[in-house]
């Protein structure tokens, strides 16, 4: 155990906490910031790119805008405009996405739990036209071959949890000739929505999560993220409360699989967790207690002619407030422990052990009897792989606590708006890993993983995507100022986009990270990348050539029609 009132036991304490050695030679180097100003306001969350106009687009959700700043000086990111979402629905603006061909498509809610719309601009900020998608879409991507956009529609409840309108995927044909068309009035027709109530009379495995008060499977299941193959064929989909995947057939619009994430066990070496945050301490070890996986950020890449999967394991829970609401959260120091299981239950149930760590109260008491025989707390704490089938050969276990501890002892488990906050989310997610995107780099795949709350990128090259190995980690937050000052820094990533050395600006790889709470999108270079090797390739570890007959990106500038 780390004790921060001695430094000679931080010492002992940090040498038995050693972080995974970093291995290659890239290194991840801070370019410059776009800031708007706005602190824990919605200001920036998902960022995209063009590489023909060169331009970033951000959501602001707080303002219903999507900003569009050219970097094609990356040390110097300039706005160029707004996209102003207006009159479509009238919820927050969740996503955004850039087509091969430079189609910026935007996620939109249609509020009050209603369905939601996507829209179509060009990288100019034309709109081409609005198409309405399912309730409450949160997430929007294109394949990689530019022939569909999809949307995750995650029907979340109303607070009172009197209304629960069903999870779905839409699936949109994006015309190649003419996106104009989607002004058309039957502009509906190209989308075809994939429902959920298929899965209503089916047994699904028990690690799968269906446990909303009167839900169907299809109004519980809640469609988070989403991660096309690199052939443009399956769609994989996060349901994060439901600790599981959806895999989905494009072409015919169909759900053919649930992959079900299983727990993580946090007994076995290598798993462990910080779990309190009263015990003034660093302390990651193991603890009698399984963490459901509920990943948000999914990726995908391609090794050796296969598929993988990464998914960044944050872990969320259900708390509705309202009349009569739902909340799933409960405190291991609150709770029943069955004394069989758990003989050393006053022990565990210390605020300085387990007391303080939340944990669900719908597992975990399998014969009803009002103990606990188990525990299950929200998130892995970690990133995974799995194989293009689902199966997981790889998780980082507690690398990530470990990475942030040797960064910044003194602001370990830090929350993303405060930053004096030592170890104040170890009870809840830790580092949270939040963001997650893939790219490939001299031939190689490698791995970013956003922590949301202690903030920061980490970097793992996939060589071998059954051993990922820790290559980097870089944080732009400023520990040392409010966080709220405006002089914070980078505060809590939420989404990453890799951008391949033939879109970049400076013909070197780049990746570009949107933060929430500080409402900032920072740009950083990756250093000591082959920009020559043809391998070097956009689109989350997929190919993406060049346009032909031109040797380098336009500047920024307009374009015509398409």
């Amino acid at each position: 155990m780390l004790n921060m009132t001695s430094k000679a036991a931080a010492a002992a304490g940090l040498a038995s906490l050693a972080a995974p050695a970093a291995v290659g030679q890239i290194k991840i180097e801070f370019l410059s910031r776009y800031e708007t100003g706005l602190f824990d306001a919605g200001g920036a969350e998902i960022v995209a790119y063009d590489g023909t106009t060169q331009r970033l687009f951000v959501t602001r959700s707080g303002g219903r805008a999507i900003d569009a700043v050219c970097i094609s000086d990356p040390s110097n990111p300039v706005l160029d405009f707004q996209i102003d979402i207006g009159g479509i629905g009238s919820g927050d603006i969740t996503s955004v996405a850039v087509s091969k061909d430079g189609i910026v498509a935007a996620a939109i809610e249609g509020g009050d739990q209603l369905p939601g719309f996507a829209a179509f601009f060009n990288a100019d900020g034309e709109l081409y036209g609005v198409v309405q998608v399912g309730h409450l879409p949160d997430m929007i991507t294109f394949t990689p071959d530019g022939a569909f956009a999809l949307t995750a529609n995650e029907g979340e409840p109303n607070n009172d949890y009197t209304l629960d309108p069903q999870g779905s995927v839409s699936i949109i044909n994006v015309p190649r000739r003419n996106p104009y068309a989607f002004g058309e009035p039957w502009a509906d027709r190209m989308v075809r929505t994939v429902s959920l109530h298929v899965l209503n009379d089916k047994v699904l495995d028990e690690s799968v999560r269906v446990f909303g008060p009167d839900a169907s499977v299809a109004q519980d299941l809640e469609p988070e993220f989403i991660a096309v193959g690199p052939d443009s064929e399956i769609a994989y989909v996060s349901c994060q409360e439901n600790n599981c995947l959806l895999v989905i057939d494009i072409s015919r619009a169909k759900l053919t699989d649930v992959i079900a994430l299983g727990f993580k066990d946090h007994s076995l070496p290598g798993n462990g967790l910080d779990a309190s945050d009263r015990d003034n301490a660093i302390n990651i070890t193991n603890w009698p207690v399984f963490g459901m996986y509920q990943p948000d950020s999914i990726a995908t890449f391609k090794s050796g002619g296969q598929t993988y999967l990464v998914t960044a394991n944050e872990g969320d829970a259900r708390e509705y407030e309202g009349d009569p609401g739902f909340v799933e959260v409960e405190r291991i120091g609150d709770i029943l422990l069955d004394t069989a299981a758990f003989p050393d239950a006053a022990t565990l149930q210390l605020d300085e052990n387990l007391g303080r760590l939340e944990v669900t109260n719908t597992l975990g008491d399998p014969d009803a009897d009002g103990d606990f025989d188990s525990l299950f707390s929200f998130g892995a704490r970690s990133f995974s792989v799995h194989t293009a089938d689902g199966a997981r050969i790889f998780d980082s276990g507690d690398a990530l606590a470990k990475i942030t501890v040797a960064y910044r002892p003194k602001n370990f488990n830090s929350n993303g708006d405060e930053n004096d906050g030592f170890d104040g989310r170890s009870d809840d997610a830790g580092p949270e890993p939040e963001a997650i995107t893939t790219g490939i780099i001299n031939g190689v795949p490698h791995i970013f993983v956003g922590l949301e709350r202690f903030g920061g990128v980490a970097v793992y090259e996939a060589s071998d995507p059954s051993n990922p190995t820790f290559v980097d980690y870089i944080n732009t937050r400023n520990f040392d100022e409010p966080a709220a000052s405006g002089s914070g820094g980078d505060l809590s990533p939420e989404g990453i986009v890799f951008i391949g050395a033939e879109q970049s600006p400076t013909r070197h790889p780049l990746i570009a990270v949107a933060y929430e709470i500080s409402g900032t999108t920072s740009i950083y270079a990756i250093r000591g990348s082959d920009h020559t090797d043809p391998a070097n390739r956009n689109m989350t570890g997929t190919s993406s050539e060049p346009d032909s007959g031109s040797s380098s990106p336009a500047v920024c500038d307009s374009i015509a029609p398409r």
